[in-house]
């Protein structure tokens, strides 16, 4: 029986970089991880860890691979949309017909792609 998913693992070029986006702009927070004999961080949201960035792997050509892209429940559209202007990072906004549900998709430092959906009461 599944129960949800638990988490997400992206490779990245740049370690730092790649972490400083996710915390950020997309609003995930560094926590522990357990000395696995390689470079890389465990990213928390909601108290678990939910997105592990490797650090000592090359990114693989055709990036995404057959996964088209990770989705996170967030809140805070009005902020979030606020971090990605002030940056100048690329972004797409639009709202989901018949749901209402505010979608923002963007690309990670390494190019894979990330939407974040926000409850349809939050206003750009």
């Amino acid at each position: 029986m599944i129960h949800g998913p638990n988490h997400f693992t992206v490779i990245a070029e740049d370690l730092e970089r790649t972490v400083d986006f996710y915390v950020g702009m997309i609003g995930l927070e560094k926590g522990p991880r357990p000395d696995l004999g390689f470079a890389g961080a465990w990213l928390y949201g909601g108290g678990k860890p939910i997105l592990h960035v490797y650090g000592d792997r090359p990114v693989p050509p055709g990036r995404s691979g057959v996964i088209d892209h990770m989705a996170f429940t967030a809140e805070g559209l009005r902020e979030v949309k606020a971090r990605f202007d002030a940056s100048g990072w690329k972004y797409d906004l639009r709202q989901q017909t018949g749901s209402g549900i505010w979608q923002l998709f963007c690309l990670d430092p390494n190019g894979a792609r990330v939407e974040l959906d926000f409850d349809p009461s939050e206003k750009p």
